[in-house]
């Protein structure tokens, strides 16, 4: 991987069109998990592009996204539906090879890659080998930054010595939300508070969240190669503040020549606080498992009130309740709620012994009834990074080159979950924001104003403040404007999804140089660090 060029960041891609296509992009979802169900929902109901095909090793989860998405009340034709991503590719080899095979079906232009993390890396790789065919991968890249960088070699496009012209997309979604394109034009383009001299960004988890997904989840361990929270949960809010600080703002006139502002240093610290055995309520005696648990009544984290009293009760069988008991929307349909509760609890009452099940075993599975404070958990619940940056010499105008610094918390234990806030210092001013406002303070006015966010339908606004959409249209689009309009991928890239995949790969190294920096207590020296890593690796 060659030093990393300026990318040609957008601004809003949301306000770019292209003329009505000859046919519908057809797109092949691999996990009808959460994530899969939501690029989806997206694709199908706010984009032209089309759910061909979908695979997914579990069959509830699989039927389910097939009748929402693909084939109705019908059946699945030959290539909609596969039982897992490596049964697609078997079956994609064997229509691209053609012959006496008997496969007729059409392919797809296009895939999601939405299966669990640790799949990514060897996917990317399978599917490197199909040329023509556009991905949009679920964030993170990959759980190391030695896999982010072989998947950079493998799929680096033809502007950068390799051999694919396809378009590329993460699962960034911050960068396409309404709210976050609007801030970013204020802050690089309007420039309300002049120069930008620091940056607060706080995402916070939320108590409960934090308890499901990185406690009792499928997010909980870190493994050796440095992936933890930061990475899962808070890659694209590095890549947020990477994205208002780094990347030169997109004018007809600045938005090839501007150069891209590494970071100077970055630090961070963090541990994991509460989710520990030191602070075990003394009630809980020796309990492992919250169904017999004696102090369970009095405990905020209990799995009963989290998934059955906050959620089930109320008939809420979305996530989280659907990630406990994956079928249980069908059990709830045919067999009724009392049924439903049933599934639940024996889920719940699911539970290990150090002693009999190996650690593999437990590591390999979620167990959301087990105690918090009991759990083999060992990611941060609590970190915070910092990132500086040097004045540095720039021809733009709008001194994006100059010194400043950006804080990113991540916390658990918050009321508001995954509700973003923060607050932007300049030399003219201060913005605060909140995921749904933006204020603007003037020190020449001495005067605070508040600025309108577009409005957008409820069940955009609940998908990451638009973002998840916003990425499905600008990905569907750039695809779309390469088949059917014969624009140049690289013009598609830059015009609609805004990034590059060098731009993605720098950005997850940024939180894997985050990462050794807490875990060896020491400031990382961001271009001799980049350059070091990027010399291994030729």
């Amino acid at each position: 991987m060659k030093e990393p060029q300026p990318p040609i960041s957008h601004l809003s891609p949301l306000t770019s069109t292209i003329s009505p296509s000859p046919r519908h992009i057809r797109f092949i979802v691999l996990g009808a998990g959460s994530r899969g169900t939501a690029y989806g929902q997206a694709v199908t109901t706010a984009t032209t592009g089309h759910i061909h095909a979908v695979a997914e090793p579990h069959p509830f989860k699989r039927r389910e996204f097939g009748r929402n998405f693909i084939w109705g009340d019908g059946k699945p034709q030959d290539g909609q539906e596969f039982e897992d991503w490596r049964e697609w590719v078997r079956w994609e080899v064997k229509r691209r090879n053609g012959g006496s095979n008997g496969i007729t079906a059409e392919g797809v232009d296009g895939v999601f890659i939405c299966t669990l993390d640790d799949q990514h890396i060897e996917i990317l790789h399978a599917v490197a080998q199909f040329k023509d065919l556009h991905i949009l991968c679920e964030k993170p890249l990959a759980l190391s930054l030695q896999d982010c960088l072989s998947v950079y070699r493998s799929l680096k496009p033809t502007t950068d010595g390799g051999d694919r012209n396809t378009i590329f997309s993460i699962g960034h979604v911050l960068r396409y939300s309404p709210h976050n394109i609007l801030l970013r034009k204020l802050l690089l383009v309007d420039r309300v508070i002049g120069d930008i001299v620091s940056l607060e960004h706080c995402e916070p988890v939320g108590w409960w969240h934090f308890s499901h997904s990185y406690v009792r989840g499928n997010w909980r361990r870190e493994t050796a190669n440095g992936d933890g929270s930061l990475l899962t949960k808070s890659c694209h809010d590095v890549d947020f503040i990477l994205w208002l600080l780094c990347s030169p703002p997109e004018t007809p006139t600045s938005a090839s020549k501007s150069a891209y502002h590494h970071p100077r240093t970055i630090t961070s610290t963090g541990s994991l606080t509460q989710f520990n055995p030191r602070r075990k309520p003394r009630k809980a005696g020796n309990a492992t498992n919250c169904l017999s648990c004696t102090a369970e009544k009095e405990c905020n984290y209990s799995a009963l009130k989290i998934y059955r009293d906050m959620h089930l009760s109320h008939g809420d069988i979305d996530w989280p309740v659907n990630i406990v008991c994956p079928d249980i929307e069908d059990t709830y349909r045919t067999s009724g709620a009392e049924a439903a509760d049933k599934a639940l609890l024996f889920r719940l009452q699911q539970d290990y012994n150090k002693e009999t099940d190996s650690g593999d075993k437990i590591a390999s599975k979620t167990w959301y009834g087990r105690c918090v404070y009991e759990s083999d958990n060992n990611v941060c619940d609590d970190q915070v990074v910092t990132i500086t940056w040097a004045d540095e010499p720039s021809s733009s105008s709008t001194a994006s080159m100059n010194a400043k610094t950006a804080l990113f918390h991540m916390i658990a234990p918050t009321e508001k979950q995954c509700q973003r806030r923060g607050r932007v210092y300049g030399t003219h001013g201060e913005i605060s924001y909140d995921s749904r406002t933006i204020t603007i303070y003037d020190f020449a006015t001495q005067s605070e104003s508040a600025i309108e966010v577009p409005r957008q339908p409820p069940e955009e606004e609940k998908a990451h403040g638009g973002g998840d959409y916003g990425l499905a249209r600008s990905f569907v689009l750039a695809v779309d404007a390469v088949v059917n309009q014969g624009m140049s991928v690289g013009e598609a890239q830059a015009r609609f999804v805004g990034c590059t995949l060098e731009e993605v790969v720098r950005s997850h190294a940024v939180v894997f140089a985050a990462e050794e920096a807490r875990r060896e207590e020491r400031v990382v020296r961001w271009k001799e660090w980049w350059r070091e890593r990027l010399a291994l690796t030729e």
